[in-house]
């Protein structure tokens, strides 16, 4: 034990001496890698004093959906995660000094997942340490991404009857299941089967006492419905044989670590992976697929989408086209300039135990990002409709000459450049569609992307 201690401390010191290190870097200058501090971009693009320029608009805003509105969540649903950290508390308790040690187990545990992945070891939930680390930091802001997704789909996203099976792969300590639970009470009264899959039992055993401790804070609307989904543990990774066929499969986080440690290129192992992925499923079937809004990984979706289109599947999300991705990150891995698929929204409303939780860690988050894609084989194409245009907003407001805010989107035109004449409220991952008075070809481009450029 002492040995033990002796060792977290030791290691507790080089990564104390790393982070007070940057925090000394960022207070000697507070915009140091603040990678997405729009004044400060604002700035740097209007050196000269700003022209202003009047547009006439191009499109008309008709509709608009929200990726990650939080009154969409149920409200049952939002207590369960303001609370999630007492949940763990209550299932796998921790003392003073384990409360005292988490923060370093989550700074360790977050490099050993980025920078420092080399070192990390296949199995490392089953460490005691790391486990609670996962489950009390990275579990939590997962579930909060999670939630927001499933909440914000369409009711027609779910196509699940009493008595359908569904396969979360890689589940860990199911945090995709339990967000499917907590955002959509409508399944909470359907008869599902869920087989759990991942190579470690402590994770699996661990995530099915917090998955039925919520869904116990957020019974089925009818009484008559069970309490709960039926929970079936499968040990072992993506290709291990599954009694049935899954109508619904969901795998997140589960390929960025497949492909960290892999020698093969992305393209051939999207194949294998998507081969793999519906060997799974029923002849009609749901997938969802999320990962880290990093480059290489939202590569690695993309490539995936190219993979299920090509097996008669429809990406309804995020995508609004079935078309070519315009925002494939293609070469992230070698430094590529092509702009990559995520999405993110501000932690202004996120669990507040939470954020201090991040905090104390070291690794504060302002924005909660993503990369996904939720298909099915059950849906048509994408419908056309005269004279309209749908996008689907993928970055942070963009400050352009002439006092205007534009939005990089993605349609079936390819990359677009969205100016926000009207002065509506727009954020990343919100679904817009437009209705157009001018053709693709009249409009001006965008000299630094070469995408068109549509006010509206």
């Amino acid at each position: 034990m002492t040995k033990d201690r002796n060792k977290l401390q030791s290691e507790e010191k080089w990564y104390d001496v790393f982070y007070k290190k940057q925090k000394k870097t960022n207070k000697k200058d507070k915009t140091a890698g603040k990678k997405f501090d729009l004044p400060e971009k604002r700035n740097r693009r209007e050196e000269q004093p700003p022209v202003f320029i009047s547009h006439k608009p191009d499109a008309e805003l008709i509709a608009q959906s929200r990726m990650f509105a939080s009154e969409r969540l149920p409200k049952d649903a939002a207590a369960v995660l303001d609370s999630f950290d007492s949940i763990i508390q209550n299932i796998r308790p921790l003392n003073s000094r384990q409360f005292t040690d988490l923060p370093v187990h989550i700074r360790m545990l977050s490099h050993q997942l980025t920078d420092e992945r080399e070192d990390r070891r296949t199995g490392y939930m089953n460490s005691v340490e790391k486990l609670s680390a996962y489950v009390r930091y990275f579990s939590w802001w997962n579930l909060v991404r999670f939630t927001r997704i499933f909440a914000n789909l369409p009711e027609s996203a779910f196509r699940l009857e009493d008595g359908s099976v569904c396969l979360d792969i890689g589940s860990g300590p199911l945090t995709v299941v339990t967000a499917l639970w907590l955002a959509r009470p409508e399944l909470r009264n359907k008869k599902l089967v869920w087989y759990c899959l991942d190579i470690s039992q402590s994770a699996l055993a661990l995530g099915e006492d917090i998955y039925l401790s919520a869904a116990s804070r957020t019974p089925p609307s009818d009484e008559n419905a069970d309490a709960h989904w039926k929970i079936i543990r499968v040990k072992g990774a993506l290709g291990t044989v599954i009694k049935q066929q899954a109508s619904f499969i969901t795998c997140a986080n589960v390929f960025n670590e497949l492909t960290q440690k892999s020698a093969e290129s992305p393209l051939p192992l999207s194949k294998k992976h998507t081969d793999m992925l519906l060997a799974y499923a029923e002849s009609k079937a749901a997938v969802f697929i999320a990962e880290p809004g990093i480059p290489t990984a939202a590569h690695f979706v993309s490539l995936m989408r190219d993979e299920l289109i090509g097996r008669k599947f429809t990406v309804s999300a995020p995508c609004p086209h079935g078309n070519s991705c315009p925002m494939n990150g293609l070469h992230a891995r070698i430094g590529g300039k092509a702009k990559w698929c995520n999405f993110a929204f501000t932690t202004e409303d996120a669990p507040a135990n939470l954020k201090k939780l991040s905090a104390a860690a070291g690794i504060p988050k302002e924005r909660a990002v993503v990369s996904f894609i939720f298909a099915s084989n059950t849906e048509s194409s994408f419908p056309a409709e005269k004279n309209t245009l749908s996008l689907r907003v993928a970055s942070d407001p963009i400050w352009l000459p002439g006092n205007r805010t534009g939005f990089y989107a993605c349609s079936s035109e390819g990359l677009t450049l969205a100016v926000n004449v009207s002065g509506k409220e727009v954020k990343s991952g919100d679904l817009i569609k437009l209705s157009m008075h001018k053709s693709m070809d009249s409009l001006n481009e965008d000299k630094k992307s070469r995408a068109k450029e549509i006010n509206f």
